[in-house]
């Protein structure tokens, strides 16, 4: 799942030999905590859309509210944490994501859609404040040389996070099957409380031990001593080498990023899109697989995720990151082609294997499109991290798509788009003017 950027600092008073590793690990449990919350929604999205007869427009609003807080709440956030400071901001960010857990505890037992959107809409900005202010201290606590070998370990027990979710959620929630209206209309009374109330209880129980472990972890922040960081601005990715940033007076005037902050809501929208169908999507594959079983499945497309980064991330020391890029969103849009064309077992592990290739997209589209801005660096990582909002746009598109005469099947068009652009931008998008007007040069 993406994880926004934002600006990292310097450390007070603090010598290079210092060892932040018990900080680190807390840290880390964060990537954890809200890639596991960010694709549980994966897995409630189908139990929801069977509990309220939802339409697949109608259940990507799930989605639509979740990402529409990165959207709104990405700027406040920030100056938030520069008002009160990091450590403080961790605890707020963890107390709102555990309000937003709380919620889905009376929308179960209301069985109110709306109640949901909400405690959905509450949980995602308390995860957005979280990424806003754990996400620094990961890049100063310890040597700048060691930087990006501490975030790719974040970025893996983020990946992690949503590898485990899908299995153990649907343990959880998709082990009660729901029952059509009427179905429940022929119940007696009795019966129908019971199944009721177990239903409710399938989604209650899961978010109340989770508003829990956000509670903890906010009293543990709140408690722990943290190292206190200077403002400073993000270098571009060439570090010390040239800058471009008097070549415009804003961010807004790089071509390069502006496709790039393109890129990132094609892919974010793309990856969510593909992820929010895929329970409904192996039913339609295959009658006998319970919904359950299909949940379990989707550890798999998150999973790939994981292992693609650690192998991407060794790739992209010997070739160049943009045709990286470019390669892994060509297969990735084959697989989609592959999917949509077949049934059965390959359809489903043609769509699962396309997680592997997500694995590097956000970090490498994210690298391409700030690389020379210097001083422009921060305004543009948030002009990319907004772009996130592509997880709330894209996957309600794919839905009005299933819902039409195209139906589920082939909805899968709509990333095949989005993996084209990606392709396109890793190829001839991402060089930047000022590198193409270099090269002419020579």
């Amino acid at each position: 799942m993406a994880t926004t950027i934002p600006n990292a600092g310097k450390i007070k008073n603090s010598g290079s030999t210092a060892n932040y590793m018990p900080e680190l690990t807390i840290l880390t449990s964060l990537f954890f905590m809200w890639g596991f919350l960010t694709c549980l929604n994966d897995i409630l999205i189908p139990h929801l859309k069977s509990v309220f007869s939802l339409s697949y427009t109608e259940s990507m609003l799930v989605q639509f509210t979740f990402f529409l807080a990165y959207f709104l709440v990405s700027l406040p956030s920030g100056k938030l944490v520069e008002k009160v400071g990091y450590k403080r901001g961790i605890v707020i960010g963890l107390l709102t994501a555990g309000v937003g857990t709380l919620i889905f505890y009376p929308a179960a037992g209301l069985r109110s859609y709306p109640v949901f959107l909400l405690a959905f809409f509450i949980l995602a900005a308390g995860i957005t404040l979280l990424q806003v202010a754990a996400n620094p201290y990961v890049t100063i606590l310890g040597k700048p040389e060691t930087a990006s070998s501490r975030l790719n370990l974040t970025q893996a027990f983020n990946s992690l996070g949503t590898t485990v979710a899908p299995y153990f959620g649907s343990l959880l929630i998709l082990s009660t099957a729901v029952k059509t209206s009427e179905e429940m209309a022929t119940m007696a009374p009795a019966a129908l409380n019971a199944y009721i109330e177990a239903e409710a209880t399938a989604v209650q129980v899961p978010y109340l031990a989770l508003a829990a472990a956000l509670l903890i972890l906010s009293a543990v922040f709140a408690y722990i001593k943290l190292p206190q960081i200077e403002a400073g601005s993000v270098e571009s990715e060439d570090g010390a080498k040239q800058s471009y940033d008097d070549l415009h007076p804003s961010a807004w005037g790089y071509k390069h990023l502006i496709l790039g902050a393109v890129g990132i809501f094609v892919y974010v929208g793309a990856e969510v899109a593909i992820g929010s169908f895929l329970v409904n999507y192996f039913v339609f594959l295959d009658n006998s697989l319970a919904e359950m079983d299909a949940g379990k499945l989707v550890s798999f497309y998150w999973g790939g995720a994981m292992v693609g980064r650690f192998i991407g991330s060794a790739v992209q020391r010997k070739i160049n990151p943009g045709q990286v890029l470019g390669f892994n969103a060509v297969a990735a849009a084959i697989l989609v082609v592959v999917s949509m064309l077949t049934n059965g077992q390959v359809a489903i592990w043609s769509i699962l294997l396309v997680g592997l290739f997500n694995s590097i997209m956000f970090p490498t589209i994210f690298s391409l499109a700030i690389k020379g801005l210097g001083k422009h660096t921060g305004q543009a990582s948030g002009i990319l991290c907004m772009a996130i909002v592509g997880g709330a746009l894209i996957p309600v598109l794919q839905g009005l798509i299933a819902d039409s005469s195209i139906g589920l099947h082939h909805a899968f068009i709509l990333p095949v788009l989005c993996y084209a652009f990606i392709a396109y931008y890793g190829i001839a998008g991402s060089v930047p003017s000022f590198e193409k007007a270099a090269n002419k040069a020579k």
